[in-house]
């Protein structure tokens, strides 16, 4: 039988288009994404102006002036805490060795009795070779025992105040954790806000940190007006007082000067004060230096009156609370003249509108106008 061909018809394979339509499904989405993203991403933050750096870098400064303040604050209070703590812990030491001397003693008289108390004291005096002696011996016994009394009233009354001792020195030693731990994070924060203004610094080009120097140079001409200002209203101010002085002496037969005599102590330590204040300058401004290399600003403060004979507190917050207070327009050369709400700056007055004061980092101490930054407040400590 003959072999009959196959009339099926051949299928035909179709080629699947499945991988194309993935492909530009992906590539629509990777499209739609992309233009999603540029729709709704935030626009570049503009460079900010000189003028907008000078006022971060200034705010920066004096954020860091005030931290500054907080850790000379700490390091005072921590300093303080430390000596506290280790006079109580001498104290302590000392009542414990009083203790157990007053313990040993009741040992010797508890070891006594026990060697003794065995045998009655009858017994034991018609027993002894020498009754006499033994009689004596009984009554120097029983003279003591008033004295053993004694002795355990103080046991338990150095018990009480060594236990009391020990409670005041944990105390203290909790808190002077807590005064360094405040240290710490006050110094953190300083080189914090001091790394924050060189960073904005260094990203400053050649021309834009030439005109950032224009407005220095600005502000402090605008100061300087103003110091020379006060510097006219207050020898205009001299003058007058001086005539009225000079008339005054006339009306005597013996005057004592223009001035009282305690003016003239004061303008006698303000010379000291200013002379080594003088010395100072060149030196740098560095935070939490008291001297004799470097300084902050009331650790110049403090040194300066300190060789004037007169001990000023360590920080701004407390030193503005030192002596009179005085107006602006009444301001003598040695008084203290503080800045900012914050009270976080000082420079000691000179005189002319101008006082000498450690700046800021990066600065040394140096000769500047009192309107360089907004004036808080005046005092006149002695």
């Amino acid at each position: 039988m003959p072999v009959l061909a196959s009339h099926r018809k051949r299928r035909t394979r179709l080629r699947t288009t499945t991988p194309v339509v993935g492909l530009t499904t992906a590539a629509l989405a990777s499209v739609t994404l992309l233009s999603t993203q540029s729709a709704t991403a935030a626009p570049a933050e503009p460079k900010p102006s000189i003028e907008e750096v000078q006022k971060k870098v200034d705010a920066l400064y004096r954020q860091a002036g005030t931290a500054t303040q907080q850790y000379n604050q700490a390091k005072a209070s921590s300093a303080e805490q430390r000596s506290k703590v280790d006079a109580l812990l001498e104290a302590a030491a000392r009542r414990a060795d009083k203790l157990n001397e007053t313990r040993r003693e009741l040992g010797g008289y508890a070891a006594a009795q026990y060697r003794s108390g065995s045998i009655a004291p009858t017994a034991t005096f018609f027993l002894a070779d020498d009754p006499q002696s033994y009689f004596d011996q009984d009554q120097l016994m029983a003279r003591m025992t008033s004295q053993q009394q004694k002795t355990v009233t103080d046991f338990r009354t150095q018990q009480k105040e060594a236990a009391a001792k020990r409670v005041e020195a944990t105390k203290s030693l909790e808190t002077l954790t807590k005064s360094q731990a405040t240290l710490r994070g006050s110094k953190q924060q300083v080189q914090t806000k001091l790394t924050e203004a060189r960073s904005l610094l260094s990203k400053l080009t050649a021309e834009e940190k030439a005109r950032l120097a224009g407005l220095e140079r600005k502000k402090e001409a605008e100061a300087k007006r103003k110091a020379d200002e006060l510097a006219r209203q207050q020898a205009a101010a001299d003058k007058a007082r001086s005539g009225r002085a000079s008339k005054e002496t006339a009306q005597k037969d013996a005057g004592s000067g223009t001035g009282t005599g305690s003016d003239s102590g004061y303008a006698s330590k303000a010379d000291k004060v200013l002379a080594f204040a003088r010395a100072q300058i060149g030196k740098p401004y560095v935070w939490g230096a008291t001297g004799p290399s470097s300084y902050d600003c009331s650790g110049l403060t403090r040194a300066a009156w300190k060789a004037a004979g007169v001990d000023l507190p360590r920080t701004t917050w407390d030193q503005v609370k030192v002596g009179t207070r005085v107006s602006t327009s009444n301001l003598q050369p040695g008084d203290l003249v503080f800045f900012y709400d914050d009270i976080s700056h000082v420079g000691i007055y000179k005189g002319g509108g101008m006082m000498i004061h450690a700046p800021k980092p990066g600065a040394n101490v140096r000769e500047e106008s009192i309107y360089y930054m907004p004036i808080y407040g005046s005092v006149r400590p002695a």
